[in-house]
């Protein structure tokens, strides 16, 4: 198989993690909107045929059984570059043994000539662990190619069948669809949308502000937590790369790494609404809503102390690395200062949550109710 040389760009990074959330909420709440859900979508067909055909993904999401079609060819590239991994070790340590070979064969050549004792007999025995060695050096040459030959083979057969495949999702993908198709029901819609103007009347400043605060969170939360998909896709990638095509990359990981920081930064305001954060609970648990509220009122000022001093060091932090314009160490050479600047971000969040939840405690303690 040849080797992937990609290496993801740096705007094409970037790009991904700004826009990629934006798109998949636009088509999470366009299916939403929908009086009847198809059973299978063509897009989505396709992107499986992309990212997963080499194994019949495509044609697992359209319910055919001739994905297994696709599954001994596959297992066939991987057990032919296992074979070709196993034949450039092998070739490794031969060609090894060539060099040694060669320096003993050429000490024992001028032993003879200078006439010592069992120069030839060492010349011989030098010849003979030469010939072996190279043999067993042609024998792995032989066993690369074999196995880059089968493994090549094998990759034209399941390209030529996912060319075939390219051209009949359209119609694989309407015939589905006749066979199956799931009605939604709007009445959920219209109750909601009822429930709603009946707590219109109770609005007021300071719950129009929480409101507000709270759909910013939940917003933040629900736009990271579609990087997990970009992770699934990426490390998907590179597991391709590195166990078919023998190309491990130098990105990805780092890529992820940062990506899943900056997703710890940002939905901190999220976990903090949904009260995810890990909690050591002694009493807490047992005073009644009124006295959880005075605590938590008491307890604030630690939070605000915390969360301003993540404010304060993330300016400083990301100023100099915006600054010095910070690339990270590593071949890829990432830039650091669009991470560092999560660090802000992510404090004004949980601040804007903080204030939030005070408003709701100061209104369970004056009504003596959760609001």
């Amino acid at each position: 198989m040849p080797d992937l040389t990609f290496v993801l760009p740096h705007w094409l990074y970037w790009a991904g993690v700004v826009l990629f959330p934006v798109m998949a909420m636009i088509l999470v709440r366009r299916q939403r909107g929908l009086r009847t859900r198809a059973a299978v979508s063509m897009p989505l067909a396709y992107m499986l045929w992309l990212t997963g055909g080499f194994v019949g993904l495509h044609r697992f999401y359209l319910r055919s059984w001739l994905g297994f079609v696709y599954l001994p060819l596959f297992v066939g590239i991987l057990y032919s570059n296992a074979d070709g991994r196993e034949a450039r070790v092998v070739r490794s340590l031969a060609d090894s043994d060539v060099m040694i070979a060669e320096f003993d064969v050429e000490r024992a050549q001028k032993a003879l000539h200078d006439g010592k004792e069992d120069a030839s007999s060492q010349l011989e025995a030098a010849e003979g662990a030469f010939r072996i060695a190279s043999n067993r050096s042609i024998r792995a040459d032989e066993s690369m190619v074999r196995a880059a030959k089968r493994a090549r083979y094998l990759a034209l057969g399941i390209a030529f069948l996912l060319l075939i495949d390219a051209a009949l999702l359209p119609k694989l993908t309407r015939a589905q669809n006749q066979r199956e198709r799931t009605p939604l029901h709007p009445g959920k819609v219209e109750l909601n949308a009822g429930s709603a103007s009946d707590t219109q009347s109770l609005r007021t400043p300071l719950t129009c502000t929480v409101d507000w605060i709270e759909r910013v969170s939940r917003f933040s939360g629900e736009y990271v937590a579609y990087w997990s998909v970009i992770a699934v896709f990426v490390y998907y990638y590179e597991v391709v790369a590195r166990y078919v095509f023998n190309s491990p990359t130098n990105w990805v990981h780092e890529a992820m790494f940062l990506m899943f920081g900056m997703q710890y930064l940002i939905s901190g305001a999220y976990a903090y609404l949904t009260d995810s954060h890990v909690r050591v609970d002694v009493f807490y648990a047992r005073l009644s809503p009124r006295a959880k509220a005075v605590t938590d009122l008491l307890t604030s000022v630690f939070f605000f102390i915390f969360a301003g001093t993540i404010l304060g060091t993330g300016y400083i932090f990301f100023n100099d690395s915006f600054g010095v314009r910070e690339v990270s160490f590593t071949e890829w050479a990432i830039q650091y200062w669009p991470v560092k600047i999560t660090i802000g971000l992510g404090a004004v969040l949980i601040l804007l949550q903080g204030f939030s939840k005070v408003i709701k405690d100061m209104q369970t303690v004056a009504r003596g109710w959760i609001t």
